[in-house]
């Protein structure tokens, strides 16, 4: 099948190359020149786990293309794929205006039935604004799908090759033949495709980002409650996580979400409910709870150093807001590097991927170390705020002979509490009210 994806970030990358695993005719198309200029040279523009051994193969075979002109994208597509960004506006409601600019131009371009996806997250009626913008300008006829995605940034290949569900809104038998065959080859082992009409597609990514977002804050609550009662909020966790009914993810306390989704999601849902003249309660509680856990964090930094950090050196590892991603959007190390600057501290940091995105968003505000080791170099404690596997055995007489201070706020808890006091550390953590303390 010939299938055009407009849109060439996280999403729409993932999308065109593993729908060309499968035998697909694929064009990506983008109009940043310098990006397509670099896919065209098989260079990935992100880093996602096992990408780039598909990229690279489905390059090779002649099955993926890129373009940055949508005319010649889309020419022959049986199915487009929209996979633009929908940043959050002024008021935190999802800005249309990419999805939207591409639809007023489709229809002209557009020469016999096609499928068109909207496969980034919209809000509930967007398919609709979509239909009437191609429609204006169509000589032919299409269907208009929606097929949000739920790809972990992490480990989006895997997810879109073996999903644990396909979410397809539509409600034209022809469409829905159309994107089931589609689909077919990567639910072979049962995992379900579910058919609905295209405005409960929509709320779906909304309501399932919204769902794990409020187990984290959830949790994050726990946590602090943790702290003031003296439970371990790591037991609490496991006490819990064990009821099928509740299950073991997304219990991990911490320092907040963050990244290219939940954020973003969680807002434009309440800002939904808002104009629908309905109090979203629980959403709005989530996201107070989620600025307010960075904040909170912050506050264990500078009580430790008498209420300031000004002239202190403090080295941060992870940068990326997840491990084995190099996103950094609404990541909290951003937010805690900020705030660590207003208050006259100085950062040296280190993440195994996010270097060059950091780099770019602090440019010389903040120093960046070849290794985890060189950013501890004379610092007056280590910051944890994203949980890289090499961040979890490291080595603790080099830390410790590196470090001013033997100082560790972990926002990840990926320590044990009794090996950081055998090892001498003061240490801070999530939810464990036992603050390990050796000053």
């Amino acid at each position: 099948m010939k299938i055009a994806v407009i849109g060439s970030g996280y999403v729409g990358l993932v999308t065109g190359t593993c729908l060309a695993e499968t035998g697909n005719e694929v064009t990506c198309i983008d109009i940043n020149e310098a990006k397509i200029k670099l896919l065209k040279e098989g260079k990935l523009p992100i880093y996602e786990p096992d990408l780039d051994v598909y990229f690279e193969r489905n390059i090779k075979a002649g099955r993926l293309g890129f373009t940055s002109s949508l005319a010649e994208g889309v020419a022959g597509a049986k199915v487009i794929f929209l996979a633009l960004p929908t940043p959050p506006d002024e008021d935190g409601s999802a800005d249309l205006q990419h999805v939207l600019s591409v639809a007023d131009q489709l229809g002209a371009f557009i020469k016999s039935y096609t499928v068109v996806v909207n496969k980034s997250t919209v809000p509930v009626g967007t398919a609709d604004l979509v239909r009437e913008r191609i429609q204006s300008k169509a000589k032919c006829e299409f269907d208009v799908v929606s097929n949000p995605e739920f790809l972990r940034e992490g480990a989006a290949v895997e997810d879109f090759m073996k999903p644990d569900r396909v979410v397809i809104g539509t409600s034209s038998p022809r469409a829905r033949k159309i994107m089931e065959d589609l689909y077919e080859p990567f639910v072979r082992q049962g995992n379900p495709i579910i058919v609905m009409d295209e405005r409960s597609a929509e709320m779906t990514k909304y309501a399932a980002n919204a769902f794990l977002a409020t187990k984290i804050s959830f949790m994050n609550e726990i946590a602090n409650l943790c702290e003031r009662t003296g439970a371990d909020v790591d037991m609490v966790r496991k006490g819990i996580g064990a009821d099928n009914r509740i299950g073991k993810r997304f219990l991990f306390a911490g320092v907040g979400y963050g990244g290219s989704c939940f954020p973003k999601d969680v807002l434009a849902l309440y800002q939904i409910s808002r104009k629908h003249d309905y109090d979203f309660k629980i959403v709005d509680a989530v996201l107070q709870v989620n600025r307010a856990q960075r904040e909170y964090f912050f506050q264990k930094i500078t009580g430790h150093f008498g209420g300031s950090i000004r002239d202190r050196k403090l080295a941060i590892w992870g940068l990326s807001y997840k491990p084995n991603t190099d996103d950094i959007r609404e990541a909290p190390a951003v937010y805690l590097i900020e705030m660590m600057l207003q208050a006259g501290a100085t950062v040296s940091a280190y993440d195994p991927e996010a270097m060059n995105n950091i780099r770019e968003k602090f440019g010389q505000r903040i120093s960046l170390a070849k290794n985890k080791y060189e950013a501890l170099q004379d610092a007056d404690a280590l910051i944890i705020t994203t949980e890289w596997n090499e961040f979890r055995s490291p080595d603790f007489d080099l830390m410790a002979a590196k470090l001013k201070r033997k100082i560790i706020f972990d926002g990840r808890n990926l320590y044990n509490l009794e090996n950081m006091r055998t090892l001498g550390f003061t240490y801070y953590s999530i939810g464990r009210s036992r603050i390990i303390s050796q000053s």
